[in-house]
């Protein structure tokens, strides 16, 4: 309850006063008061004024404006402590944490005997954070402390630096000496934001066995094309991968997967603790069918038979026929893998590549040639399957066949005489193949397609699957593919040449041994291949009758044909001379392949040497070989 006195004074029920103004309306809405002490005029100039147009949107204006401000307020806060929550908190514990990588070693490769072919020494890297260094000048100062204490070059290292992402780690220097690297461990506190990393450095053995290189591969830094597809792996700008070879193919294997340490630090870069561990997987190792021994040689043999030829390019293949693991697969010359994986100098690279013998080049595996005879047992076998002739076909061969004004000759002048298929693949008789091949007016032929059909069931045309990159996959011409390339039709001469393994198709060495494989082992079509215990199935091509007419055909080369030179070898050799012409102005390339023992094949080889000028060259190598293999399996 509420009293008044005429003071104009507000008594409570505890009987406390308060004073008022003049103004004060009373509680029962009486504007008498108002009105006798503001006068009627200020009274309506007042009220009018508070409710006029203007200043009633001036107050829903400035609403408007504080309720916006403060909306956008709270959306901005919004967004950033729950939108953006996930970068921010990176951002922080980028501040806090270290991710440190842990290496996992490296798999080893090792020959079927155990010889380790490509392994791993250990090594110590400098590593930095560039964020937990100094800033700017004081990194001057850091950094030559720690080139004194490592005695390494400091100008390198802050060149380095200064082109370095502030948040990925960066390698300064790689090799550091053991003694050097234990000096600074023992004081690592002393240098913030640099890290001492053991790593492996890998040695292969092809300093003793270069051709091993073109087999082996090598690793390399990761370069800046590659990066952006690899970070995701868990590859850093400066990690090592395979680049060539079994390095690059089995690269994952290789590899095993690296391990992550997350690490807290301090304002300085110092480590306080671990968060977390994740333990590194490492590598497996590889066993491979190659004997290092016979690789090595091989070597040599190439370097004592061609020392006084021409040439010194040549590729050797030496392959089990049933399995088709692989026992030596030479490319020579060859290069030291240990060039590129030690960093190899632009000179060094420059005169591997000027070499006019191209040593980086795999001819075994990559190398497309004329096949030159060694493709006569294929097309044997296919007209002996497609019922062109059979055991009692016979051609005479009198030097040669004319075709309309051109003549297509035999090798030996005035001709092998009556000829049936084990004479035509024994001495290489080239009247037999033309009229397989093209056929006349009286003898039909497979004609061209036919050909390439077999040649392609044979493994011919296409990658023979080895577990190495780059193989090259020959070339199998047709019809259509002359009119297009070269404006002109197909004639029967060229059926001819490739009936005899000149003209355009083209074939490798290992698809050679692999088509020679097929005849050692009873009909089937093998998958080369290096690291033991991938053996793939073999696909059924050639029923046992065929087999065994051109393995005796085959036979016969070596005991009253071609290649009789290797009857000296103490087990029974079969096998086919080639002589590949593939231009006019230069020696042609000379071919052998075959397999041994001839009841019981272990072994096919094929050698091919570049302008080795028919059979001359490649039978005496394959005589060495075979004699050392057979006295030392």
């Amino acid at each position: 309850m509420i009293f008044r006195s005429r003071t104009n004074q507000k008594r409570n029920i505890f009987g406390l006063t308060k004073e008022r103004p003049d103004w004060f309306l009373s509680d029962n809405g009486d504007s008498r008061i108002e009105t006798m002490v503001l006068g009627p005029e200020r009274q309506r100039t007042k009220w009018a004024s508070l409710n006029s147009p203007v200043v009633l949107g001036r107050w829903r204006l400035g609403f408007l404006l504080v309720t916006l401000a403060f909306g956008l307020l709270m959306s901005r806060s919004a967004y950033l402590q729950v939108g953006q929550a996930s970068y921010y908190r990176d951002i922080a514990d980028s501040n806090r944490t270290r991710i440190n990588v842990i290496p996992s070693h490296r798999g080893i490769i090792k020959d079927r005997t155990g010889l380790g072919l490509a392994e791993n020494f250990p090594s110590f890297r400098l590593i930095v954070w560039p964020q937990d260094i100094p800033t700017w000048p004081d990194v001057h100062t850091s950094v030559q402390a720690v080139a004194v204490q490592l005695e390494i070059p400091a100008a390198p290292l802050l060149n380095i630096l200064a082109a370095a992402e502030a948040d990925e780690q960066v390698l300064l220097a790689e090799d550091i000496r053991y003694e050097k690297a234990m000096a600074f461990l023992a004081q690592a506190d002393a240098y913030p934001g640099f890290t001492l990393e053991f790593a492996e450095k890998r040695h292969y053995y092809t300093s003793a066995i270069p051709t091993l290189s073109h087999v082996l591969g090598y690793t390399g830094p990761v370069n800046p094309e590659e990066y952006p597809s690899l970070a995701s792996k868990g590859y850093r700008r400066f990690d090592s991968l395979g680049k060539q070879g079994l390095e690059a193919w089995h690269e994952d294997d290789l590899r095993g997967q690296f391990g992550e340490e997350i690490v807290e630090v301090d304002a300085l870069g110092r480590a306080i603790r671990v968060v977390s561990r994740r333990e590194p997987v490492d590598g497996h190792d590889l066993t491979l069918s190659l004997d290092a021994r016979l690789q090595a040689y091989i070597e040599i043999v190439l370097e004592e038979r061609l020392s006084d030829q021409p040439t010194e390019r040549a590729a050797v293949v030496v392959m089990q026929p049933d399995n088709g693991e692989i026992l030596a697969l030479v490319s020579s010359p060859s290069f030291d893998a240990n060039l590129f994986t030690n960093g190899i100098s632009p000179d060094t690279y420059a005169a591997l590549l000027e070499d006019p013998n191209t040593p980086l080049f795999p001819r075994a595996t990559a190398g497309e040639y004329p096949a030159g005879s060694t493709i006569k047992p294929v097309f044997a076998a296919a007209a002996l399957a497609n019922g062109i002739i059979t055991t009692q076909t016979t051609f005479l061969s009198s030097g040669g066949v004319m075709l309309g004004n051109r003549f297509f000759p035999d090798w030996r002048p005035g001709g092998h005489g009556v000829t049936d298929v084990y004479h035509a693949i024994a001495d290489s008789v080239n009247t037999f193949f033309y009229m397989i091949g093209g056929g006349n007016e009286s003898f039909p032929g497979l004609g061209l397609e036919k050909l390439m059909t077999a040649a392609l069931t044979f493994g011919f045309g296409q990658k023979t699957g080895v577990d190495l990159q780059g193989e090259a996959d020959g070339f199998l011409p047709s019809k259509n593919w002359k009119q297009a390339a070269k404006g002109e039709p197909w004639y029967i001469g060229d059926t001819y040449n490739i009936a005899i393994g000149q003209g355009d198709l083209l074939v490798t060495p290992l698809q050679v041994a692999r088509a020679t494989a097929v005849f050692a082992n009873g009909g089937e079509l093998v998958t080369p291949h290096l690291v033991m215990g991938n053996d793939q199935a073999n696909a059924d091509i050639l029923t046992d009758d065929i087999v065994e007419i051109v393995r005796d055909g085959m036979r016969q080369t070596v005991t009253q044909g071609s290649a009789r030179s290797l009857q000296t070898i103490p087990v029974a050799v079969a096998g086919k001379t080639g002589t590949a012409q593939w231009s006019s102005s230069h020696d042609p390339h000379s071919w052998f392949t075959g397999f041994a023992p001839f009841d019981n094949p272990e072994i096919v080889i094929t050698v091919l040497v570049e302008q080795g000028g028919e059979e001359t060259a490649a039978v005496p190598i394959t005589h060495d070989i075979l004699m050392w293999y057979f006295a030392n399996r």
